[in-house]
């Protein structure tokens, strides 16, 4: 790296993509739904796919782990929390605690799974006359060993609340900033889970989602800590440079892992871009991980395995493993403590 260059490192965005402490795990899904049926499932024959193993994307989608509606029937987590950000479609989410939700379209959930928590992620097809594209984001933020036997929290953030910034460069070439976590000049966030360590002051912890016009300029602040890491995941568009004057330019389908501590300017293509930021200072601790639990060392896997096997992270209420909403039912979430929250 030049003492003008941004880029401390590039990688190329596989499946998934590639993560930085404090996060552990970025999957990004774009499937292309046909119709749906009267059980929310595709209009179109399975025949062929290994169903509950589905994830080679022939004709554009995946059943994923599920039978009749594509998505993940219940399955455990424990010590970190999943972010998941919808841009098109719809997620019908169950959970061991209780709560449940249909969200998407620009809405966020938020979800600590804590000392442990079972729940469900499905993709009913709501339209029955046209196809029913999905595009999501799912972020795995770890947690501190402080918080990672902390009471399980479940919270949505509704597209309609979540801060936008528009940004118009000197040639009127507009970038919007989808605000998710963390504050964006003087833009916050919505309140992040108590125990999360987007939660932290140090933390300096963000998800941003940029989307620019073709050629459109526009300049990423400084970081707040000098040793927080900031990575772009440029994954839709043409290609965006890099400094001013640019000193890199980064093609679609590729992670960059960029310098922090000082404004870097981004400059679009001419077939503009769309770029996932994740940032936030290293919580710094060893990584254990075994699927779907995360702590520190082997014990704390061990235990954490123990307990699911007795408890189950307190059972599961619903009547199957991969519950789904009433095709006519909009957009709410009913949490563990029975309050219905709506946009």
């Amino acid at each position: 790296m030049s003492a003008n260059d941004p880029v401390l490192q590039v990688f190329r965005l596989g499946t998934p993509w590639q993560a930085v402490d404090p996060f552990l795990f970025v999957a990004y899904h774009l499937d292309d739904y046909p119709e749906g049926t009267t059980d929310l499932g595709p209009d179109a024959s399975l025949a062929g796919r290994p169903l509950g193993q589905d994830f080679g994307n022939p004709a554009g989608w995946n059943m994923y782990h599920g039978q009749t509606v594509p998505g993940f029937p219940q399955h455990p987590h424990r010590g970190f929390e999943t972010v998941t950000h919808v841009r098109q479609g719809m997620v019908d989410h169950a959970d061991s605690l209780g709560a449940t939700a249909r969200y998407g379209d620009g809405d966020t959930q938020w979800l600590t799974t804590g000392r442990g928590v079972s729940h469900s992620e499905m993709f009913p097809l709501l339209e029955r006359d046209r196809r029913n594209p999905l595009e999501l984001f799912q972020i795995w933020v770890n947690l501190p060993a402080a918080s990672k036997t902390a009471d399980p929290h479940f919270s949505m953030f509704w597209s309609e609340k979540t801060p936008r910034v528009v940004h118009t460069d000197s040639g009127g070439r507009s970038t919007e900033v989808t605000v998710v976590a963390g504050a964006f000049g003087d833009t916050d966030a919505l309140a992040p889970p108590p125990e999360s360590w987007a939660s932290n002051e140090i933390a300096d912890l963000a998800i941003w989602h940029l989307e620019s016009a073709a050629d459109a300029e526009f300049t990423l602040p400084a970081a707040a800590g000098p040793d927080t890491h900031r990575v772009l995941y440029v994954y839709e568009g043409s290609s965006v440079r890099l400094g001013d004057p640019a000193t890199a330019e980064i093609p679609v389908g590729t992670g960059v892992l960029v310098d922090a501590t000082e404004p870097v300017t981004l400059t679009a293509g001419p077939g503009g871009i769309k770029i996932l930021l994740l940032q936030g200072r290293p919580i710094g601790e060893p990584v254990a991980q075994h699927g779907p639990f995360v702590m520190n060392d082997a014990a704390g896997l061990q235990e954490a395995f123990e307990d699911y096997r007795r408890t189950g992270f307190g059972g599961w209420p619903w009547p199957s493993d991969d519950p789904v909403q009433p095709g006519d039912a909009g957009r709410f979430a009913r949490h563990p403590d029975g309050r219905l929250d709506t946009p």
